[in-house]
């Protein structure tokens, strides 16, 4: 009788046990999931904005030096100027608490071109050209980033050199604009800056960013100043 007793003691026990373990289990995979969900769920403005911050942070600090107090302080204001300055302390904040986890370039640039489309990630670029002229001129290893990160955003060349001439004070920076040579026609001259009207124009933006709608603001404006330009010089 006592062995009976005994025996149905243990395995009173291990029924306990199991049951413990079962719902330990349970509770790390629910754990796990929910986990899985925040990190691969829906993506949302602050996601663009921490990935934007990051990639401006790779840039100034392309060339291996620490920044300057100067280009902290011009990032900050441009997103104080885009997001407004208590949106903007929550965005360096955060990035400030999670930046020790630093992400890669090709992960960044992955997140951005599955979750925007491509006049934003247009626009993208010309924000980080924005932030490396602050001193009036590109760095080299700046523009060796960009144009990484361009090719990660998977920008076709030619968008690109367009872009890139918007923010140089070259001869013919205004056909380059427009992707033209100088021998360019008239009439190739009009078909082209309709071409760059219908594909920049700002309402072509599926965003409703600050930092992205007034890069394409600013570069829809340049395309106008470029065409004027060469109207002036050629006199049509």
């Amino acid at each position: 009788m006592s062995r009976f007793i005994i025996a149905i003691g243990i395995a009173a026990v291990c029924l306990v046990l199991l049951i413990y373990f079962a719902l330990k289990k349970k509770g790390n995979q629910s754990s796990n999931s929910k986990q899985g969900a925040s990190e691969g769920g829906g993506y949302n403005p602050s996601d663009f904005e921490l990935n934007l911050l990051s990639l401006c942070a790779l840039v100034i600090k392309a060339d291996g030096s620490n920044p300057t107090q100067k280009e902290l302080d011009y990032v900050r204001y441009k997103f104080i100027s885009l997001y407004g300055k208590e949106k903007a302390n929550d965005i360096f904040r955060t990035y400030n608490q999670v930046k020790q986890n630093e992400v890669p370039l090709t992960r960044i640039c992955m997140d951005l071109r599955v979750h925007t489309n491509y006049e934003a990630r247009l626009s993208i670029i010309h924000f980080l050209f924005d932030v490396a002229s602050l001193d009036g001129r590109v760095k080299e290893a700046e523009m060796a980033l960009i144009e990484r990160i361009n090719k990660n955003l998977l920008i076709n060349q030619s968008d690109f050199e367009s872009v890139k001439a918007m923010f140089r004070q070259e001869k013919d920076d205004d056909y380059t604009i427009l992707g033209l040579t100088k021998d360019a026609s008239e009439a190739d001259i009009k078909k082209a800056y309709r071409d760059m009207v219908k594909k920049y124009h700002p309402d072509r933006i599926d965003t409703n960013d600050a930092a992205v709608r007034r890069g394409a603001e600013q570069k829809f404006k340049r395309i106008q100043e470029a065409y004027e330009s060469i109207q002036k010089q050629r006199g049509f």
